[in-house]
């Protein structure tokens, strides 16, 4: 288990590395968008817009999509969850210790500090993450892809997304961000 920044950034050749081996274990990705653990920093995978303490302005960049770089590997499994849906994290994990070889489970996590917003706010904005189609709950297991959890019931209903204007909203990161980059 690592970081986005461990993961995507300063470790990824080693974990390339391990999925083209199809070496046999467990990797979870805790994705907060940045590096929260030494002061906020802009990681990979930071989204485009959000203000970090090297990026006063907001990333220019977007951010890497690394459960598709790990699907690129052709590994048996990955997955993309989220910290505030953990029945879909469990049922992930328990999925993927049945499995050989490397399995990939990237878990969005809300951040208070590193996003900016009070921490009761953090299942909330967890939740409207997913319901704005910013963070996306599926798997894909020996290279077919299914959506699970609240992903797929939103797609099944067929309803427009949540505007991710209110996903924005809550977060002292995006506060620079106009409506028309929202």
């Amino acid at each position: 288990m690592a970081g986005d920044g461990g993961t995507g950034d300063i470790g990824i050749q080693a974990l390339s590395g391990a999925a083209e081996r199809n070496d046999d274990f467990i990797y979870i990705c805790y994705d907060n968008e940045g590096y929260m653990n030494t002061g906020t920093q802009r990681s990979g995978l930071t989204p485009q817009g959000a203000r970090t303490t090297t990026t006063g302005m907001g990333k220019r960049e977007n951010p890497k999509d690394l459960p598709r770089i790990m699907e690129a590997h052709d590994i048996p499994y990955v997955a993309s969850t989220s910290a505030v849906y953990p029945t879909d994290v469990y049922d992930k994990v328990r999925k993927a210790r049945d499995m050989h070889g490397l399995r990939y489970i990237h878990m969005n996590t809300p951040c208070p500090s590193g996003w900016a917003f009070d921490p009761q706010d953090t299942v909330r904005l967890g939740k409207l993450a997913v319901d704005a189609g910013l963070v996306v709950l599926y798997e894909v297991e020996e290279g077919a892809f299914r959506l699970t959890g609240r992903s797929a019931a939103l797609a099944k209903s067929g309803k427009a997304l949540t505007p991710v204007t209110e996903f924005f909203a809550g977060q002292g990161r995006f506060r620079r961000m106009g409506e028309e980059t929202a």
